[in-house]
């Protein structure tokens, strides 16, 4: 139980390290040009993304993610004791790894965000980005397996681009880069919001979910 707890408060901590630092990187080389600095941080967190799931999948079942792990709890699949710890840990590990970015940026270590990150097209946008990723978990559990870490970073580092909140999709990274006053901060007001957001697009994934895939793994028994 130690080790899996360690396991999503590591994973989540490297997950907030790829997004914050990448982020101040881009910023600072783009020279102004945003849309350089957007593709050098979803990059960057979908080639972490990668990592850290293929490192701590056998460990933890690699979360990093409260919504995630909810899912896995309204499933019947985790414990609530062990949901609860995880979720815990990932929130801390986020925080942390903000602050590890911004110690090897030469930034100031607590910071709260300035940017704005509100209106219906982003909250409309955060319920979508999570659904897909759900989607894409669960999907990757019924379909391949192995193929998971792969689709996972791929899916994030796309729906950077195809959502206009650039898909946080995640309530502990949420909480997370609000303290961070950086090129993918978002302010502590608008995290509310996002995490309600998160949440709907956590229930409507849910029910999805159990009708595609539970209706074609009944289908191949057949």
């Amino acid at each position: 139980m130690g080790r899996m707890i360690f396991a999503e408060f590591l994973g989540t901590a490297l997950l907030l390290i790829s997004v914050v630092g990448s982020g101040i990187m881009g910023e600072t080389l783009a020279n102004g040009n945003v849309a350089i600095a957007l593709l050098a941080n979803a990059i960057a967190t979908g080639c972490m993304l990668y990592c850290i799931i293929t490192l701590f999948g056998a460990v933890s079942g690699a979360h990093f993610n409260p919504v995630v792990t909810l899912a896995f709890l309204l499933r019947g699949e985790l414990p609530a004791i062990t949901a609860l710890s995880f979720v815990l840990s990932q929130v801390a590990g986020g925080v942390c790894g903000v602050w590890i970015a911004h110690l090897m940026f030469d930034q100031s270590i607590l910071q709260l965000s300035q940017t704005s990150r509100t209106g219906l097209n982003i909250w409309s946008s955060e319920v979508f980005a999570t659904f897909g990723l759900l989607l894409v978990v669960f999907g990757g559990m019924a379909q391949n397996p192995k193929a998971i870490p792969a689709m996972v970073g791929l899916y994030i580092t796309g729906a950077y681009w195809f959502t206009s909140s650039t898909s946080f999709a995640n309530p502990a990274v949420s909480i997370a880069r609000s303290l961070s006053d950086t090129f993918s901060g978002i302010s502590p007001t608008h995290v509310p919001m996002f995490i309600l957001c998160q949440a709907i697009g956590l229930a409507i994934s849910l029910v999805v979910i159990k009708f595609v895939f539970t209706a074609k793994t009944k289908n191949l028994a057949k």
